[in-house]
């Protein structure tokens, strides 16, 4: 019991320290282009300047994400953390390992494509296949071990079964199918002319792209919106850069990444469809960014072709989120006396906008840099 007390006693300590620490790292860093940027003296060139800032961004990124990914993991496996939050030592085996194998085999899948990339490139796309065949296997066996765990437990726990916030699992099932339908077939079709490799850059960016977002994701304001939810320091900018610049496809691998992170991070999970609506779909949902990338549309409008992938990706997300809300989350509204699942949902998850606002604003500001725009050429 005391072992349990200490370790999360620690997991609960270092985890804000590490925010803080980034909140400082991204603070020195805004207060120092502040002052370069006021500074007469041309001591530096713009270029300069934003590949000395992006590279101690990225390797700040990488070794913080790493951090934080190794700490949640072992957060997530403690004793403490199960006898804190109720949860049977059964969901390590059904829900948390599963989970982390299918995304480490996915890293393993990138990281052997950029070696790949290097040495061999006329072997990518042959690559490429195997990796997404092994990731879709270690998916489905995934979800089926989720649905094995929650099957049994649903039914017994007394809080969604009956007709207090009875879970409708035909919806949820089919509503989580229609959403990823419809994003895998746009990004099939519209990205059918995308000639942007795959190649070792690409992967680089996507690594870096995701632990940006990982890092940024820690840095949350919760109880900022009334109705609950927490918003993040612009968490899903980076993802939403990378699908901007290569596109639907590429950016659905990033999204999903990134959103089996989210499930190791935050993990809340009640029934299986809700958690593929709340998690790898939610966040695969930032691949729309890259939708006028793919259509080749508004090429010399980038800060208005940005803005219009990002609304459209905190739409879908949005939508996703709703719908999860609705069928799984239904005893919540019920205990606050809400007479509409879907208004509930509907407003509660209403911060998403919010994150959606920063996204813009920030995205906006540097996309406004022609240093910044010729480094993304690059």
């Amino acid at each position: 019991m005391l072992s349990n007390l200490m370790s999360n006693y620690f997991f609960d300590t270092v985890e804000p320290i590490a925010k803080w620490i980034s909140i400082g790292v991204i603070g020195t860093m805004i207060l120092s282009l502040i002052v370069l940027f006021f500074n007469k003296k041309e001591t530096y060139t713009k270029s300069e300047v934003a590949k000395t800032f992006g590279s101690v961004a990225v390797v700040y990124a990488l070794v913080m994400g790493i951090f934080l990914v190794v700490l949640e993991i072992l957060k997530k496996f403690s004793g403490g953390y199960l006898e804190e939050n109720w949860v049977s030592s059964k969901i390590v085996g059904f829900v948390f390992i599963p989970v982390l194998v299918t995304l480490l085999l996915t890293l393993i899948g990138l990281i052997a494509l950029f070696i790949i990339g290097k040495k061999k490139p006329e072997a990518t796309k042959k690559v490429s296949l195997i990796v997404f065949a092994v990731c879709a296997v270690a998916l489905v066996i995934t979800i089926v071990l989720i649905a094995i765990f929650y099957a049994q437990n649903i039914v017994g726990d007394g809080y969604y079964t009956g007709d207090y916030g009875k879970l409708n699992s035909p919806l949820l099932y089919t509503f989580a199918g229609l959403l990823v339908l419809i994003v895998v077939a746009t990004a099939f079709i519209v990205g059918k002319n995308n000639k942007k490799p795959f190649d070792s850059k690409c992967i680089a960016f996507a690594g870096v792209s995701v632990a940006l977002s990982f890092v940024l994701s820690y840095v949350k304001f919760e109880g900022a919106w009334l109705q609950g939810g927490s918003i993040t320091l612009v968490s899903f900018l980076p993802i939403c850069l990378f699908s901007y610049i290569y596109g639907m496809k590429k950016g659905l691998v990033v999204g999903f990444v990134y959103g089996l992170l989210q499930a190791i991070q935050d993990p809340f999970i009640v029934h299986p469809a809700q958690f593929m609506l709340d998690y790898p779909i939610a966040f695969s949902m930032i691949a729309l960014s890259g939708l006028l990338t793919d259509l080749n549309l508004l090429s010399d409008k980038p800060m208005l072709k940005f803005t219009i992938g990002v609304l459209l990706t905190g739409t879908f997300r949005y939508i996703a989120h709703v719908i999860s809300g609705v069928f799984a989350f239904g005893a919540y509204a019920m205990d606050e006396g809400a007479t509409s699942f879907l208004t509930y949902s509907a407003v509660y998850n209403t911060y998403v906008f919010i994150d959606i606002a920063l996204v813009v604003v920030v995205g906006l500001i540097l996309l406004s840099s022609k240093a910044f725009r010729k480094e993304l050429d690059k």
